[in-house]
């Protein structure tokens, strides 16, 4: 597909469909009335399907300004995903509660969380992981992102935590320990998903979405600058 660009930024459908989610236009099919723009500053943070096309769109106009191109229409959430995750967005005293491991030296984070187990439902699997991983008890606020990559699907919640990190041999997070990370550092920190490092610490200060952010992440190096 052909991706375009104007004066004011991105072409898309003029109006998001019911559940907030713009889309790329079809050229052949959509006439120039059904057709708007959208700035980098709200391209970044809109719903725009499907999302690895829009990762594609959106990590070239980062890196290189908009410029008419084609790309491939990659919607990896139209496969039924080979696990589903969920994970939990734990904010306390302005630090996020995250998983640190180390491969070759070199320090790397995960959101905490785990796969959801059969008949499990979203808000069930996130306090579950949630105390298996921390000792934390939780409670959900509110999903704020869904991330596909690799056939996964990875559902994150805010969640209101409670209670103190259990000591490290008493947890079951495959060798990773909790530690808390300053919300502003998320950006520099080596922390998957990469495409929503970032964001979190955005919401943290602006708000959060009113509908989960939908976005693909094909990024495997956790230390690369990822503003898209």
């Amino acid at each position: 597909m052909t991706v375009e660009f104007d004066d004011a930024g991105l072409v898309i459908a003029r109006e998001p469909d019911e559940d907030g989610a713009y889309r790329f236009p079809r050229h052949d099919r959509a006439p120039d009335s059904a057709r708007c723009s959208l700035p980098l500053a709200e391209a970044l943070h809109a719903r725009i399907r499907p999302v690895g096309t829009a990762e594609t769109v959106l990590r070239n106009w980062v890196a290189g300004g908009p410029a008419q191109q084609v790309v491939s229409w990659d919607d990896p959430a139209a496969a039924d995903p080979v696990r589903v995750r969920a994970g939990a967005v734990v904010i306390r005293d302005e630090r996020m509660l995250l998983i640190g491991f180390e491969e070759d030296g070199e320090p790397y984070y995960e959101i905490p969380g785990g796969g959801v187990e059969a008949g499990e439902i979203l808000h069930a699997a996130v306090v579950r992981e949630l105390r298996e991983e921390s000792g934390l008890g939780g409670s959900v606020v509110r999903e704020v992102a869904r991330v596909w990559k690799d056939n996964r699907r990875e559902h994150y919640f805010l969640v209101h935590a409670e209670g103190e990190l259990d000591a490290r041999a008493e947890l079951d997070n495959h060798g990773g320990a909790p530690t808390w990370i300053p919300v502003d550092q998320l950006p520099t920190t080596p922390l998957w998903p990469r495409r929503l490092a970032w964001r979190i610490a955005h919401w943290h200060t602006a708000g959060w979405p009113t509908r989960p952010a939908e976005l693909a992440d094909s990024i495997n190096d956790l230390g690369a600058a990822c503003t898209w």
